[in-house]
């Protein structure tokens, strides 16, 4: 029987949570570097690709081997912009979550592969490791309301707390403990802009006026994590 989540009929323009996690729940991510490398992967695939520049590039007689067999991997890279929209991500030692949107019934599915291939291989050859990598085929659950959908980049961004609902003593403490891992909470707080995350859908249910309707207001409360969220919680 086919693990809940793992079978997933796409719908177009819709929003999904993706997430998967190490064979075992091994590290997926051990240090600095393989962070930086998982999203410099995400930017590679949802930035839009030049390939006038990179072909020009090409031409340049002076370019080394090892600078023309990466212009050539770059041309060859699969590309992802205008099809999936990242809205928000958080980067676990063990696991990850996504939440995007997808303009056809297929582009989340050959993004998944496409990153967790191209991860998995990284990491392998990294670490001078063979066999599974991922526990199983990536997750992926329907956002099919507003109050889930926002409820749900709450949840992502607080990931990096024990539990996700838990109660901190400050503010502080709590907004400390949820940029402890790579996220894309700095977007929402408006501290970093990154071409390739779009919180501005999100963003627009908040008030930018009132503290106490803003985002940062939203994810300071800690809520009962919904029945839908619940299968993620115990999965990861």
């Amino acid at each position: 029987m086919a693990s809940k989540n793992s079978v997933k009929p796409y719908s177009e323009n819709s929003y999904y949570h993706l997430y998967n996690r190490g064979v075992e729940k091994r590290l997926i991510f051990q240090d600095e570097q393989d962070y930086v490398i998982f999203l410099s992967y995400l930017k590679n695939y949802l930035l839009p690709k030049n390939k006038k520049e990179l072909l020009e590039r090409l031409s340049n007689p002076n370019l080394t081997a090892k600078e023309r067999d990466q212009t050539l991997k770059l041309l060859k890279l699969n590309n992802f912009h205008g099809e999936i929209t990242l809205l928000a991500y958080c980067l676990m030692p063990n696991h990850f979550h996504l939440l995007v949107k997808q303009k056809s019934g297929d582009g989340i599915d050959k993004f998944m592969n496409s990153i967790g291939v191209r991860y998995a291989m990284y990491f392998n050859r990294k670490n001078k490791r063979v066999g599974a990598f991922y526990q199983d085929v990536y997750k992926a659950v329907l956002i099919d309301s507003e109050p889930q959908l926002l409820h749900l980049t709450s949840y992502i961004h607080r990931n990096p707390l024990k539990r996700p609902s838990q109660k901190l003593a400050s503010q502080e403490v709590l907004l400390e403990a949820c940029f402890s891992q790579p996220s894309s909470l700095p977007e929402y707080l408006e501290q970093r802009k990154t071409e390739w995350v779009h919180p501005e859908e999100i963003i627009s249910f908040f008030s930018k006026a009132n503290p106490q309707l803003s985002y940062q207001a939203f994810i300071e409360q800690a809520e009962e994590i919904s029945p839908l969220e619940a299968i993620t919680i115990d999965y990861v």
